[in-house]
């Protein structure tokens, strides 16, 4: 007899959530949100092909109270209300699933949980198996050898044995490990303090919640006064989350039987929806969908038709209308500007030689106010076609009116490129209204690359060539500015009409989020050109300090070589990691501490840091490793990017590229300059302040653990911060027992080892390895950290939950950060993903901070009362050149705008250091 097919009950509720908070958002061409609806529905559907043969019901939570806020009021009572654009697209999913031919369960006064569990019960009163899928660790109660959980999302299976390996207990425990640790999201008390780590340690000694409540009196320390005090709440936190397996439904599992899918409707309503796959893959079975039916579907589902749009809008990114012209005459283009001045707003992007932004010129420049039409102006090609249509400099003339006037609005895929390249022309381009690369950093740092041709294809499924089809690639690579007008047409054209387009696609998602919107127009698009005046103004360098610099390193390196060749007994290259392995393994006989992929023994500099604290020679490469990058990076090269014109140097900093906000700097990267090694800080003596001025370094002091004694609550960092303590020596005061006074240097210096590791997720084992002690060792003083800290403790479990339940965290202001790996079956990438869940609210937030004070830093210096300007930023650090006569007054107005970029529970304190050079300043 063939074997019963396994009744699969999904947790629609559970997947509504993640897919609306784990995915990036996405809107109709009607500004609908449809992210949720496609998440489940993709879900769903990938059941169906995986259990061809099995019944499928689909359970939702529905309106109103329950029993649990009967026994306890506060039962789920903080979490915030449902965001409108999550609430939307719950109506359509339901009548997707119910079109689908699938059973859809919404038990009024009921939570989905109960219903699942019920059912679930039934087919384990028939011995019939069942599959939950859910991505709600709470069901994994339900679990046992008739019932696996299945998560689709990350494709987890929780058998009897998984639930154990997973949890560290069995099943039938579940229970009472929820009433111990309690539920954050659902507000289901607990016992405080009271982590996954103790109650686990809890069960497994006296079996069960009750037997926990038995021996009370056994258990010592707060914990244990906690524990007693708390005996009542343990009990209605075992109430609350216990699963009712018997709930009262007007349908047994006998009755979940699937009906044929209603293609037609599914077909309105994935049209209605734009899921562009899923209707080529009904139109292709031939199924079709009348006017009347759409019309009776959006009656149903209280939408409308899509109308004409007063401006170019989401109505028209369908649209296959593409108008792209080449202006060759003085009078079409003053036909262009009073279009574009008439629209009020236009897009803009330009062809430019690929140089330094300090030295790229226009080639063309391309328009578009109108979605679905472009217009290129070229400017300066080599091509004999374009020699004398237009002149650059008359056009750029006429241009330069609309250009500056703040009162029409520009919109551009890196308005700080654009910004740059005109200066260069004289042209200062105002009126920045929206900036497609930093709207889609915002809205999801992590999901795609920024560029303009990944962002197309992403929001608006369109292809655009890469600027190989322009220029040819390899030998055969031509200069921009030999590129045929026509073929610059063709290629620059699509990219400014689609940033057009993608201004109002992203502007609608950034406005539905709420917070982002925010996150985006006050914080990156307020700051670009903040940092565009930064790369501009540019930091003088001494490059003949920078010349003895490399002499002196070039000395040092050849004595290195000597010793580590007399040592080794022959010469050999110390950069081929091949001749090392053959000389420390081999000759040397060194220990074997690790292996590459590949199987050889190896080099790598963590592994020297470890040979390094038995044997001299491992010692002598590295030293020799980071003199040579030292001298490479930036001794030698340093000199070379110093802009003839100004003497300075220009860097570029990347808002787009850290997934926590932070920026970045590029050509040159000036900010990780090594300052721990005295060579290092040299390096910083040759950035130095002009003539008649000086550099002013105003640095936060230990801002992430700030950040996170406001996030974490934690009494005793609040109070140590509060009293202007030194954190690290409060900290060593309390893990190691002793007074303020009796803390040594040594312990200082684990204790900081322990504050900031911990922020960052080290476990027990990287600060053991840190500190050079014992791993159990280690594991006390995280132990003694927690005890003392309990905030701290309860903050990082707490963001560890969160994480996997939505699939983000967030800064303080709102910046959200996804984490695709939360989830992911490879151990090492999930607890990746769970160390940045806990540094990333913190990092992310310090950047917002700078960012704030960046921008109002900017403001009061535009005013012109002092002789000074931002040179450089590096991450918690920003650094000035001011006149002399005007230092102690920006030093006390920095000051002041940093401490006051936003309000925390502990003060923000800034240091300033002043000095003719960045190392005397920091």
């Amino acid at each position: 007899m063939a074997a019963v097919s396994p009744l699969i009950l999904i947790d629609g509720s559970s997947y509504l959530f993640r897919a609306f908070h784990a995915l990036p958002p996405l809107l109709s061409s009607k500004g609908q949100a449809t992210g949720a609806i496609k998440g489940v529905i993709s879900m769903i559907r990938s059941l169906e092909k995986e259990y061809p043969q099995s019944p499928i019901a689909v359970v939702f939570d529905a309106k109103g109270s329950t029993f649990r806020n009967t026994i306890y009021k506060e039962y789920k009572a903080h979490r915030p209300p449902m965001p409108d654009e999550l609430r939307t697209q719950i109506e359509p999913i339901h009548h997707i699933i119910r079109a689908m031919g699938l059973p859809l369960l919404v038990i009024p006064d009921v939570e989905a949980d109960d219903v699942i569990g019920t059912l679930a019960c039934q087919a384990t009163a028939q011995q019939r198996d069942t599959l939950i899928s859910t991505g709600d660790k709470d069901l994994a109660q339900l679990v046992s050898d008739h019932v696996t959980l299945i998560n689709t999302m990350t494709s987890e299976r929780l058998d009897p044995e998984g639930v154990c390996r997973k949890f560290g207990l069995p099943s039938q425990r579940i229970v009472d490990f929820l009433a111990l640790t309690g539920d954050k999201v659902d507000n289901i008390p607990g016992v405080p303090s009271v982590g996954p780590k103790t109650a686990v340690k809890w069960l497994q000694e006296y079996d069960s919640a009750e037997g926990v409540i038995e021996n009370a009196d056994k258990i010592g320390g707060k914990i244990g006064e906690k524990l007693r005090a708390n005996i009542e709440q343990l009990r209605l936190s075992y109430e609350l989350a216990t699963i009712k397996l018997d709930v009262a439904l007007d349908v047994s599992i006998n009755e979940l039987i699937p009906v044929p899918a209603d293609k037609e409707q599914l077909l309105a309503l994935f049209t209605e929806f734009e899921f562009k796959s899923w209707i080529k893959e009904l139109e292709s079975d031939g199924v079709k969908v009348s006017a009347q039916q759409m019309d009776t579907l959006r009656e149903d589902l209280g939408t409308t038709a899509p109308q004409p749009a007063p401006i170019p809008d989401q109505t028209e990114l369908q649209t296959e209308r593409q108008d792209y012209v080449l202006i060759n005459d003085m009078a079409a283009l003053d036909e262009v500007i009073t279009a574009a001045r008439n629209a009020g707003e236009f897009a803009i992007d330009l062809l430019n030689t690929d140089e330094h932004f300090m030295l790229s010129t226009i080639i063309g420049v391309a328009l578009s106010w109108e979605s679905g039409q472009a217009v290129y102006l070229p400017l300066a090609h080599d091509s004999l076609e374009s020699a004398s249509v237009l002149d650059r400099r008359d056009c750029l003339a006429r241009l330069q009116q609309l250009l500056e006037d703040p009162a029409i609005h520009k919109v551009a895929h890196d308005n700080k490129r654009i910004s740059h390249v005109l200066q260069n022309h004289g042209i200062a381009i105002r009126g920045w209204r929206f900036d497609t690369h930093l709207a889609s950093y915002v809205l999801n740092s992590v999901a795609i690359n920024h560029s303009l041709e990944d962002v197309s294809h992403y929001y608006l499924q369109r292809s655009i060539n890469k600027i190989d089809e322009l220029t040819g690639a390899g030998r055969n690579k031509l200069p921009l500015s030999q590129s045929d007008p026509q073929a610059a047409k063709a290629w620059l054209a699509p990219r400014v009409d689609f940033t057009l387009r993608l201004r109002h696609q992203l502007g609608a998602q950034l406005r539905a989020t709420g917070e982002l919107w925010g996150l985006y127009r006050y914080y990156e698009l307020a700051l670009s050109p903040v940092l565009q005046r930064m790369e501009r103004t540019g930091i003088a360098v001494d490059p003949e300090r920078l010349h003895e610099q490399s002499k002196a390193l070039a000395l040092r390196l050849a004595e290195l070589e000597e010793q580590v060749y007399s040592m080794a007994g022959e010469t050999f290259n110390l950069g081929s990691p091949k001749q090392l392995q053959a000389i420390l393994y081999e000759k040397l006989n060194l220990p074997v501490l690790k292996k590459t992929p590949t199987g050889q023994p190896s080099t790598a500099e963590a592994v020297l840091q470890e040979l390094a604290l038995e044997f001299e020679l491992p010692n002598m490469i590295m030293e020799h490793r980071g003199l040579s990058k030292l001298k490479s990076t930036y001794t030698d090269k340093l000199p070379a990017q110093i802009n003839r014109s100004t003497a300075r140097i220009h860097s570029t900093f990347q808002q787009a590229v850290a997934a926590t906000g932070r920026l970045s700097s590029t050509d040159p990267n000036l900010q990780n300059i090594p300052i721990r090694s005295a060579e290092g800080r040299k390096i910083r003596q040759a950035f130095v302040a002009a003539p008649g001025y000086k550099l002013v370094a105003a640095d936060y002091s230990q801002v992430e653990l700030r950040i996170m004694a406001h996030l974490s609550q934690d009494k005793g960092l609040v109070t140590a911060f509060a009293n202007a303590q030194d954190v690290h020596r409060a900290t060593a005061a309390e893990v190691f027992g002793v007074s303020l006074d009796e803390v040594t240097g040594e312990q200082r210096r684990r204790a900081k080892a322990i504050n900031f590791g911990l922020i960052y997720g080290m476990s027990a084992f990287g600060l053991a390895k840190q500190l050079g002690i014992d791993r159990h060792d280690a594991q006390l003083y995280v132990d003694r950290y927690f005890e003392r800290y309990p905030g701290v403790r309860d903050y990082m479990e707490t963001t560890r939950e969160l994480a996997e339940s939505q699939g983000f965290v967030e800064t303080l202001f709102g910046r959200r950060l996804y984490l695709p790996d939360i989830k992911a079956g490879n151990g090492m990438l999930r607890k990746a993903a769970q160390r940045t869940a806990i540094n990333a609210p913190m990092q992310g937030t310090a950047a917002d901070i700078i960012k704030q004070a960046m921008v109002d830093i900017d403001h009061w210096l535009s005013t012109g009362v002092l002789d000074a300007r931002l040179v450089l930023q590096v991450h918690d650090e920003l650094v000035f050149e001011v006149a002399a006569t005007d230092v102690a007054l920006l030093t006390e107005g920095v000051r002041f705008r940093m401490v006051s970029a936003a309000a925390l529970d502990v003060p923000l304190v800034v240091d300033v250091g002043v000095g003719a050079n960045w190392d005397e300043a920091h």
